[in-house]
C-alpha cells in the first residue's frame, strides 16, 4: 500500500517551509493542507486537543507534532524517517542546536514583524484577520501590528545585523556546514522564505553569497 503524508500548514509560516522544502529535497512525496488562522479544529482535533499550532504531519495513521514550544520533533521525524540521518548528523550536533535556536527565534524573532503587516493587510477575511491580529496583541501588546509598520526601517536594519553572520559564513562554503544542507540550512531558508513571501520584503542588499544560497536552497534535491 501506498504510503501517505499530510503536512498541515499556513504556507508563509517560517516553521512550515522549513518541512515542506526538505520533503521536496528528499523527493518524498506529501500533500499539503492549508490551516484557516480562524479554524484550527482539524488541527486540534488530529492531536486530540494536545496541539493547535503548524506543521502537523500526518504519516498513514502517525500523527506528528511539537511537543514544546522550542522542540524540533516534526524535523527529527524527517530526519529519522526520510533522510536517514542527513539532516542532522551526530558531528554537528552541538553546534546545529545554537545555529538552529538562534535562527528560529532571534532571526525569527525579528523578521516576522517585517512580514505580518503586510500578510495581515492581504487577507480579505475579516475573521481570520481579527484572529492573527487579537493573537498577537495578547503577546505583544496592543497596537503592535502598526508599531511594526511604523518600525520598518529599524527592523530592517536589526535583521541585517542578525542575518549578517550566515551571509560570511556562506561566502566560503555552499551551506552552512559544508558541501550539503543540514536542517540548520531549512531553518534558514524558512525564515527567509517567509521574510520574501510574495516579495512582502527582499533579502538583505549586498548579501551575494546569501542570494545565491537561497537560489541553490529552492532547488536543491539529496542524491
Amino acid at each position: 500500500m501506498a504510503m501517505s503524508l499530510t503536512v498541515y500548514q499556513f504556507a508563509h509560516s517560517p516553521y512550515c517551509i522549513p518541512i515542506t522544502r526538505a520533503l521536496a529535497a528528499l523527493e518524498v512525496p506529501f500533500a499539503v493542507k492549508n490551516v484557516s488562522n480562524a479554524d484550527r479544529r482539524e488541527v486540534i482535533e488530529l492531536t486530540g486537543g494536545a496541539y493547535y499550532q503548524v506543521p502537523v504531519l500526518v504519516h498513514d495513521d502517525r500523527v506528528i507534532h511539537e511537543t514544546s514550544p522550542d522542540s524540533t520533533d516534526v524535523a527529527h521525524y524527517v530526519n529519522a524517517t526520510f533522510a536517514a540521518g542527513r539532516l542532522f548528523p551526530e558531528k554537528h550536533e552541538g553546534l546545529q542546536r545554537l545555529v538552529v535556536a538562534h535562527i528560529e527565534n532571534e532571526v525569527e524573532g525579528v523578521t516576522f514583524r517585517l512580514v505580518d503587516p503586510f500578510y495581515l493587510d492581504g487577507l480579505d477575511d475579516v475573521v481570520e484577520r481579527t484572529m492573527i491580529i487579537r493573537h498577537k496583541e495578547r503577546k505583544f501588546g496592543r497596537g503592535c501590528v502598526q508599531a511594526w509598520t511604523t518600525q520598518r526601517e529599524a527592523l530592517r536594519d536589526e535583521a541585517r545585523t542578525l542575518i549578517e553572520p550566515y551571509e560570511l559564513a556562506l561566502q566560503h562554503r555552499p551551506f552552512l556546514f559544508g558541501e550539503t544542507p543540514l536542517y540548520a540550512d531549512f531553518a534558514l531558508f524558512g525564515v527567509l522564505g517567509n521574510l520574501t513571501y510574495r516579495d512582502y520584503n527582499p533579502l538583505p542588499s549586498g548579501f551575494t553569497a546569501l542570494a545565491d544560497w537561497f537560489a541553490r536552497m529552492k532547488s536543491f534535491r539529496f542524491a
